[in-house]
């Protein structure tokens, strides 16, 4: 029997930082079709955050370094009496510390351990790791740190007869994407929505400003379809897997697109990522190629749980070892979102 089992109240989940869409995971595993009752705890450095808004207990998170980072996670955890923690932000820092957690009573959903996550937070890593997985094509790049290195690669890169694009090798999101052209601005570019373009001089002059720079991935620039695939996964296998297709502006599909789905697979073989985790794959024309893997709920879940498959919930049993039968998913269901005015009752 479980420890909250036996107090017979309700199980305690924390959301450390996270993304306002997680509070739709929160409605989720509150609303659960066990009637399993659960107390959400969620703490954020901003205070107007909706996940705080979400929560039946909240609080500001305060700034602090990597390093003090975890201790405060385990204070929490254990002044809260916290069953369940879901973190999103500084996932490798709390995963080394795993163990304190377990002996203080709190389960922590991690997609794996330090060493794993710190190689899918870094995309080049990544893709070293994930080169001889069958059938799973990744993007032309090259990992550069300084003006000679970018330039060389930006040269190789072009003589394929490819786009090139920069980006960050460690980051969330679109942060610090730019697609390189080489297209002299026009005054008709002045009647355009701004872009993540930017100029070859430009990129070369703001790399050559500093003698060296964080690695950055010079990638070819991916022009089709783009995909996230949706996981469940355990250290077993992938239970559940749904790809979603960006078709335009906010319009999304949830395909059953089976080379996606078994490319999941191929990959969760050689990197057993677990509970919640995303797959980003974009085509370059009949190709998909590998953009990146999340070790997390993704941002677009909640459209993904249209399907029938309630992940967030799922992976909560799933950590603590409850039996359950994944539903068949629904495809071919086509959703979008829209803004929706919400009051904030609990400023900070």
């Amino acid at each position: 029997m479980k420890y909250f089992e036996r107090r017979n109240l309700p199980v305690n989940i924390w959301f450390n930082r996270t993304f306002s869409t997680a509070s739709h995971y929160v409605e989720m595993i509150r609303h659960n079709p066990d009637n399993k009752p659960f107390k959400i705890f969620a703490t954020h450095p901003s205070r107007h955050s909706i996940m705080l808004q979400a929560a039946d207990y909240a609080e500001l998170e305060p700034a602090l370094p990597a390093h003090e980072y975890a201790a405060y996670c385990l204070d929490f955890c254990a002044r809260h009496k916290i069953d369940i923690f879901i973190p999103h932000y500084r996932l490798a820092e709390v995963a080394k510390h795993r163990d304190e957690f377990d002996r203080i009573g709190t389960k922590v959903m991690l997609a794996g351990a330090a060493d794993m996550l710190s190689i899918v937070d870094d995309k080049g890593r990544l893709f070293e790791f994930l080169s001889g997985v069958p059938d799973l094509h990744l993007p032309d790049y090259y990992v550069v740190r300084n003006l000679e290195e970018f330039e060389k690669a930006y040269k190789l890169l072009t003589g394929k007869g490819r786009r090139g694009c920069l980006k960050p090798v460690s980051g969330e999101g679109g942060a610090g994407f730019r697609i390189i052209t080489d297209e002299p601005n026009t005054i008709q570019s002045l009647y355009e929505w701004a872009g993540a373009t930017m100029h070859i001089e430009e990129v070369v002059r703001l790399l050559g400003s500093e003698p060296s720079f964080p690695p950055l991935m010079v990638m070819e620039y991916l022009e089709g379809s783009e995909y996230s695939v949706d996981c469940l996964g355990s250290a077993e296998g992938i239970i559940a897997a749904v790809p979603r297709k960006k078709v335009e502006g906010r319009v999304r599909l949830l395909e059953h697109n089976e080379a996606l789905i078994r490319l999941a697979h191929e990959i969760h073989r050689v990197l057993p990522l677990q509970y919640n985790f995303n797959i980003q794959f974009i085509y370059q024309g009949d190709t998909p190629k590998l953009l990146e893997i999340n070790p997390r709920t993704s941002g677009g879940l909640y459209t993904t749980c249209l399907s029938g498959v309630n992940f967030p919930y799922l992976a909560v049993k799933l950590l603590l070892g409850e039996a359950f039968e994944i539903p068949s998913p629904e495809f071919g269901i086509y959703a979008t979102y829209f803004e929706k005015e919400y009051v904030i009752k609990r400023p900070f």
